[in-house]
């Protein structure tokens, strides 16, 4: 029993850096279920052709959209909570950096279940995966 103890602290200084641990598990990994609900808006025009955090570039026409911290590659679906549509988007940016936005959407997500002219549609988001 002697032994064991010796060797007590370094386990507990084990499981504690693993417990601290920031690896997260590939595209959507152990983020998938999760939901979160608040504010859409679009990206500007002058966004379209502009590199985004993860290397490719913003195109309007393409189903993408920026998180605060979901992994590159995630697949969400975005649900307009007014109006029941959906659009499922790959987060492929980092933003939005507004206070109570959620999520930036290309502009053709965002036109797929509401109106650009509104600006901002109150949402729900889920990862798939």
């Amino acid at each position: 029993m002697h032994v064991y103890l010796k060797k007590l602290p370094l386990l507990l200084f084990l499981c504690i850096l693993t417990g601290c641990s920031t690896v997260q598990t590939g595209a959507g990994g152990n983020w998938i279920g999760f939901t979160e609900s608040g504010k859409a808006s679009y990206y500007a025009d002058k966004h379209q052709n502009r590199k985004t955090a993860s290397g490719e570039l913003y195109k309007h026409d393409l189903k993408t959209a920026a998180h605060k911290r979901l992994p590159f590659g995630s697949n969400v679906k975005v649900t307009n909570i007014k109006n029941g549509k959906s659009v499922i988007v790959k987060i492929n940016d980092r933003g939005p950096f507004v206070k109570g936005r959620i999520i930036d959407l290309s502009k053709s997500a965002f036109r797929t279940i509401g109106n650009t002219s509104s600006g901002l549609i109150s949402v729900k988001i889920e990862v798939l995966r």
